[in-house]
C-alpha cells in the first residue's frame, strides 16, 4: 500500500448506538445517509478509512447530579458512579441498542453486516462493507441464570466486558479517577466468574478495559481466551485508574491478547485532563510503550468515538488519515502500520472466535 492510499482502520470500540438512541434523527437514516453529528456515520467513515469495528451496547448511568466536563478538567478528581441499574430497565436498554445495530444491517441493503466470526470481517473489507461487531460494555441487561446471554449470542453477540465502571452483579467496575491505580476494589463476583467460563464456551471475547485490577487478574487466571482490551491505554505514562499498568500489559502478551490505543484525552495526558487540545504525539507515545509491553503484533486502534472528548487534530472519523500519516512521520514502518490500523484486530478475533 502506499503513502497516499487511504489506510483501512479496525476499531476496538465507538459508542455511536448510543449516540443513535439519544437522536432525534431515525437512527438508520442518520448513521446511513449522515447527520453529522459527532464522531461517526457511514459516510463519514468511508472518507476516513474505518471498515469496521466495535459497537457498543451500553446502558446510561442515572444522573449523579455533578457536571463531569469541569470536574476531569481539573488538576484532581474522582467521578462519582451510580449504584447498580435494574435488570428490567437494563435489558430494556440493551434490547433497543441491539436491535438498533440490527436495522441499520437491514436497511443498508447488504452495505453493513454484523460479523459473527473473522472470515465476516475479512469479507467486509474485500469487499467495501462495513464490518460490526455487537459489543457490550457492561452487562447489566445480562441475568444472574445468563439467559439473556444465550439470546444476544444468537443475536451476534460476540464481544462483552462484564462491566462498565460502575459496579454490577458480576464484579466492579474501575472508576474515573486521577491520579489512581487501576487496583480499586473488589474483582469478579461468583456470578462473575461464570459469566467468563460461559464467554468460553461460547467464544465470546471478553474485554478487560472497564474492569478494575483484581477484576483482570480474575479473568486472567480463569479464561482460555487472549486477554482484550478494547479502548485502555499505558498506565506508565497517564497515572489514570482506567489505564493499564506494564504488569497487566505483560500478561496481555503472554496470553497472545491485544490492547487497542483509547483517543480519550484523559487516558492520553499525563495530566489527566479532558481537554482535545491534546498533540498527536502523546497518543503516539501511548503506542509506542504499549508495542513495546505487548508487542507489535498486539495493539490497535479504541478509538472511543462517539463516547470521549478526543484529540482536535483528529475531530470525527475523518480525521483517521491524519493519525497514520503523524504514525508514519513518527517512524512506523507500512507493514507496522497495517498491524496497527486492522491486521492485529482480525487476528486476535481470530484467535479467540475461530475461523
Amino acid at each position: 500500500m502506499s503513502s497516499s492510499a487511504l489506510m483501512p482502520v479496525f476499531d476496538g470500540h465507538n459508542d455511536v448506538l448510543l449516540r443513535l438512541m439519544r437522536g432525534k434523527i431515525q437512527p438508520e437514516q442518520a448513521f446511513l445517509e449522515g447527520d453529522n453529528i459527532g464522531h461517526l456515520d457511514w459516510p463519514r467513515m468511508k472518507q476516513g478509512g474505518f471498515v469496521g469495528g466495535f459497537f457498543a451496547v451500553y446502558v446510561p448511568s442515572e444522573s449523579v447530579g455533578v457536571d463531569v466536563d469541569e470536574l476531569m478538567a481539573q488538576a484532581r478528581y474522582d467521578v462519582p458512579l451510580s449504584s447498580q441499574l435494574p435488570l428490567p430497565t437494563s435489558q430494556q436498554v440493551t434490547v433497543h441498542m441491539a436491535a438498533l445495530l440490527m436495522r441499520i444491517e437491514r436497511a443498508s441493503k447488504g452495505e453493513v453486516k454484523i460479523c459473527r466470526n473473522a472470515a465476516d470481517i475479512r469479507h467486509c473489507i474485500d469487499t467495501g462493507k462495513l464490518a460490526a461487531i455487537l459489543h457490550i460494555e457492561g452487562a447489566e441487561g445480562i441475568d444472574p441464570d445468563l439467559y439473556m446471554l444465550d439470546v444476544l449470542y444468537e443475536s451476534g453477540l460476540r464481544s462483552i466486558g462484564p462491566v462498565w465502571s460502575r459496579p454490577n452483579i458480576f464484579g466492579h467496575g474501575v472508576p474515573f479517577r486521577y491520579p489512581s491505580t487501576p487496583d480499586t476494589g473488589p474483582g469478579l463476583t461468583d456470578r462473575g466468574i461464570e459469566l467468563v467460563r460461559a464467554c468460553n464456551r461460547l467464544k465470546i471475547m471478553i474485554d478487560l478495559s472497564h474492569l478494575n485490577e483484581k477484576g483482570f487478574w480474575d479473568v486472567a487466571r480463569l479464561s482460555d481466551a487472549p486477554l482484550v482490551a478494547t479502548h485502555s491505554n499505558a498506565w506508565e505514562i497517564c497515572k489514570h485508574s482506567r489505564n493499564l499498568t506494564d504488569k497487566q500489559l505483560g500478561a496481555i502478551r503472554e496470553s497472545r491478547g491485544m490492547v487497542g490505543v483509547n483517543f480519550a484525552t484523559s487516558f492520553i495526558r499525563p495530566d489527566g485532563m479532558r481537554n482535545d487540545d491534546t498533540p498527536l504525539e502523546e497518543m503516539i507515545r501511548h503506542m509506542d510503550h504499549l508495542i513495546e509491553k505487548v508487542g507489535v503484533d498486539g495493539v490497535g486502534f479504541g478509538s472511543d468515538f462517539d463516547g470521549a472528548t478526543i484529540p482536535a487534530e483528529i475531530g470525527d472519523v475523518r480525521g483517521l488519515p491524519r493519525l497514520v500519516d503523524a504514525m508514519r512521520r513518527h517512524g512506523y514502518d507500512e507493514a507496522t502500520l497495517r498491524k496497527l490500523c486492522y491486521e492485529n484486530w482480525i487476528n486476535v478475533l481470530e484467535r479467540t472466535w475461530g475461523r
